[in-house]
């Protein structure tokens, strides 16, 4: 039988309408494609047989967290080249009709490739019931946040803040920007001792602990994640915090008005759908007068999910808007925008400072886990470098009867 790699290869630069844009390798050793630079390895047939049962984005992650496909070199260049060169029109997405299917079939004849399903790998999220009912919300949330507090120590900075910093030197660590980011945070919303503050989505607790601790206000947070909230109250406990937090779905929210409150990067996990309840119960959890700080990642209408990868290993049911369609939405619930500030720049390099934290601690991390989050990690950094993705501050008051914020 001729060589595997250069048979794919060629079938893969007539479905494209160009040469690989990197270097392959399959099982049988044989090399085609790039001679220099990143490098697919197919380790198995059953590699293909993925791809073959789900074409596209979805095969191809199953086929790297389970193993049977691997990138030897630099992952996030891999990746890069292949979205500059489909960018730029170089190369076409497949178009696979009746003819390319039957050519496809052929060379799977042809290396054994047909088969089963593979079964997915046990790190894909399989959430089950209505789209966002407060059960299938839990049970998301539980899936990307609950991998444990040890894991996401060897990932974050000892702030363990798990959002955008913001960098006000190039030079600084990223304990550093993250911060600078939560006394952003804290300074835009006017926070003073004695302030009632209200953190919605708190994660670890960096921005309700930060709060407490250096502005002197009564913080209180929300989290749907036990393994979040059982880290913050012993943070608190420990630094004998003016503080709580509560396992606590927002919409379940029901106690007075709050001086101040903030969102940071929560939103998107609440959906198209209950994003119009979300801002409402944001506006009346604030007293008049009051400042909203939210953060929150927009995309344009393509894949607003964050597509197959995300969707299916990170974030289930996630949904992310372009910032006008934000900015509608809180004004609708009564809100003023006061100020929109642009963070995507710093996303790079806080995402790469956690890449680069995985790696310094891979071997403590499961084999499936840490191909999730390499590819995750790599892709995400890559989509706000390339402006694929943003982040933005919101500020935002409910101005009193007489116009006041």
């Amino acid at each position: 039988m001729p060589d595997v790699a250069p048979q794919l290869a060629a079938l893969l630069s007539r479905l494209i309408g160009g040469e690989l844009p990197v270097g392959l390798r399959a099982w049988d050793g044989s090399t085609a494609g790039q001679d220099t630079g990143p490098k697919v390895v197919l380790s198995s047939r059953r590699a293909l047989r993925r791809l073959l049962w789900n074409p596209g984005e979805l095969g191809l992650a199953r086929a790297y967290v389970s193993g049977d496909l691997d990138v030897e070199g630099d992952l996030t260049e891999g990746l890069r080249r292949c979205w500059n060169l489909f960018r730029s029109g170089k190369l076409r997405r497949p178009q696979l009709g009746a003819s390319e299917w039957a050519e496809i079939v052929r060379l799977a004849v042809r290396l054994g490739v047909l088969g089963p399903r593979p079964a997915p790998p046990p790190e894909e999220a399989r959430p089950t019931g209505r789209l966002h009912t407060r059960l299938r919300d839990r049970a998301v949330i539980a899936h990307h946040y609950d991998l444990g507090n040890d894991f996401y120590q060897l990932v974050l900075d000892e702030t363990m803040a798990y959002s955008c910093a913001y960098f006000t030197d190039p030079a600084q660590s990223l304990a550093d920007a993250q911060r600078a980011k939560l006394d952003l945070v804290c300074r835009r919303l006017g926070l003073r001792p004695g302030m009632r503050f209200l953190d919605v989505g708190c994660g670890w607790g960096s921005l309700l602990l930060h709060a407490a601790e250096h502005y002197g206000v009564v913080a209180t947070g929300i989290t749907l994640s036990e393994q979040q909230a059982a880290h913050v109250r012993a943070e608190i406990t420990e630094r004998d915090l003016p503080a709580e937090v509560l396992l606590l779905d927002y919409r379940d929210l029901d106690d007075e008005p709050y001086d101040a409150i903030a969102s940071l990067e929560m939103g998107e996990h609440v959906g198209a759908g209950n994003y119009p309840r979300y801002a409402s119960t944001l506006f009346r959890m604030l007293r008049p007068g009051g400042r909203l700080l939210l953060q929150q990642m927009s995309r344009g209408e393509v894949a607003p999910g964050g597509g197959a990868f995300i969707e299916s290993y990170i974030a289930p049911d996630m949904t992310m808007v372009p910032i006008g369609e934000t900015l509608s939405r809180l004004e609708t619930a009564g809100f003023e925008i006061r100020e929109v500030r642009a963070m995507r720049e710093h996303y790079v390099p806080t995402v790469r400072a956690w890449a680069e934290n995985l790696e310094k601690n891979a071997d403590q991390v499961p084999p499936g886990w840490l191909r999730v989050w390499r590819l995750y990690l790599a892709g995400g950094a890559l989509a706000f470098e390339e402006n694929r993705m943003g982040v933005n501050q919101i500020l935002a008051a409910k101005t009193t009867v007489d116009g006041r914020a």
